[in-house]
């Protein structure tokens, strides 16, 4: 008689955390706590992440470890795991994570973010419609126009050739992050593409800016917002629906720092990333960035565009019952990105030799509109915490290296948290808080597995 197979606690974290957790996690402990690892929980706990837990004292109860809860995207000796992650192949991309093909969504992992600029090889990708076809692309960029309109004294058809030689240029190293970076750190599932970190990068884009040829259309004193068009085709491949049409108050097209794109890392943006000319809106949600610009509307009232109504890009007012359906009419449009921090070195799932005592770390950190005023790093599940060294950004809106030294009691497995602090105070949760029908806003402490071997 065959017997039921016993599953592993990968298994179990996979499929059944909370049966993972009452196993693991001692239900004696006194009622300060909820749990705690020790006997048979610490040995299979142990044996699951691959090595002895030197802050097994101090794990949160229900916790599920880095090494279980994350895709490991660095490779490691030995043969292949059976399951892993899609990776993305697309000439002059890097190995990014695919999580959607149809619009092409891909991330890029952690460890391959650790440049200062992000090369364009490594950038993310998303997409909300269609790539458009190379042949329907004029052969000399030059040529692509970008219409002007709505309320303007001056509406404008004006060529990129002429925009580049009309308007001062101007290059800067800038943030851009899907809106739904983070969207996997959400329990429940909200839906979506389920991005962990890799929604995000700072290129060098050179382009004019948005301020000057909104000025040099005239604005009437009833602008108050833009609505963003480009030449992706709608999925359904119907040629009269965009694909998505975003907008932003004025006061943010009006600032300094966002521009009408046309080379990314000093070289013509490439067709996957919006070329011949994009628009980049930093700080805020990467879909207002609109890829393939051919038009830009200036409203009189808030933009009602594909993108912009139901629960897109949109935010609770108020918290709401995780896994609920949410009300519509209690919704603000996300604007500001979230404070988040990522550990790019060492690379999640590394194995460091026996011996290794100490890591330099470093990593990045970006807030949006604002400023990251402090990195903290904890390899005792939080229960202490010591400052990184956080640079400044080369200019506003450019994410900020961090970097901070820590020493390894011992062989064995470790988590390497960081938390940052922006210039308002806001500091990253443990938990993703304020669930959301569209998972917008997770930005939970990041958490990076390493094995010290013995």
């Amino acid at each position: 008689m065959t017997g039921k197979r016993e599953r592993g606690l990968h298994e179990l974290y996979a499929d059944d955390p909370e049966r993972a957790d009452a196993l693991v996690f001692d239900r004696r402990a006194d009622a300060s706590r909820r749990g705690f690892l020790r006997g048979a929980g610490l040995a299979g706990m142990g044996a699951a992440v691959g090595g002895t837990i030197p802050f097994a004292g101090t794990m949160p109860a229900g916790l599920v470890p880095a090494a279980m809860a994350q895709p490991v995207q660095q490779a490691q000796a030995g043969p292949p795991a059976e399951k892993g992650p899609k990776i993305l192949k697309m000439d002059g991309k890097a190995d990014l994570v695919v999580l959607g093909d149809k619009p092409v969504v891909a991330e890029t992992p952690a460890h391959l973010l650790d440049d200062e600029v992000t090369p364009t090889e490594k950038f993310f990708v998303r997409n909300n419609g269609l790539t458009p076809d190379p042949a329907s692309m004029p052969s000399d960029p030059k040529a692509w126009k970008i219409k002007i309109d709505g309320e303007v004294n001056t509406p404008l058809d004006i060529t990129l050739g002429d925009l580049m030689t009309r308007f001062p240029q101007v290059t800067h190293k800038l943030m851009l992050e899907c809106g739904g970076n983070g969207r996997s750190f959400f329990v429940p599932e909200a839906r979506g593409n389920q991005w962990t970190n890799g929604g995000a990068g700072c290129a060098e884009w050179t382009g004019v800016r948005l301020a000057d040829v909104l000025k040099a259309a005239g604005l009437k004193s009833t602008a108050v917002y833009t609505g963003h068009y480009g030449a992706d085709p709608h999925l359904s491949g119907d040629a009269t629906k965009p694909s998505i049409s975003r907008g932003v108050r004025l006061e943010k097209a009006m600032e300094e720092h966002t521009i009408i794109a046309f080379k990314m890392n000093g070289k013509d943006i490439p067709l996957i990333h919006g070329a011949p000319a994009r628009l980049i809106v930093p700080g805020w949600a990467g879909s207002t960035s609109a890829k393939w610009l051919n038009r830009i509307w200036v409203r009189d009232k808030e933009h009602d565009g594909p993108g912009m109504g139901g629960f897109s890009y949109r935010m609770s007012k108020k918290p709401i019952v995780p896994g609920s359906k949410g009300d519509e009419k209690d919704t603000v449009i996300l604007e500001s990105m979230p404070v988040r921090s990522i550990v790019t070195f060492p690379a999640h799932g590394t194995r460091l030799a026996g011996g290794t005592r100490k890591i330099d770390l470093r990593g990045h950190a970006w807030a949006g509109d604002n400023t990251v005023q402090s990195v903290e790093i904890s390899i005792d599940y939080g229960a202490t915490w010591k400052k990184a060294d956080v640079k400044a950004p080369a200019n506003k809106f450019a994410w900020q290296r961090f970097t901070a030294s820590i020493d390894l009691p011992s062989a064995g497995y470790y988590e390497i948290w960081s938390k940052a602090t922006d210039s308002k105070g806001a500091t990253q949760p443990f938990q993703a808080g304020h669930w959301n029908p569209q998972g917008y806003g997770g930005n939970p402490v990041s958490r990076v597995a390493v094995l010290v071997e013995t």
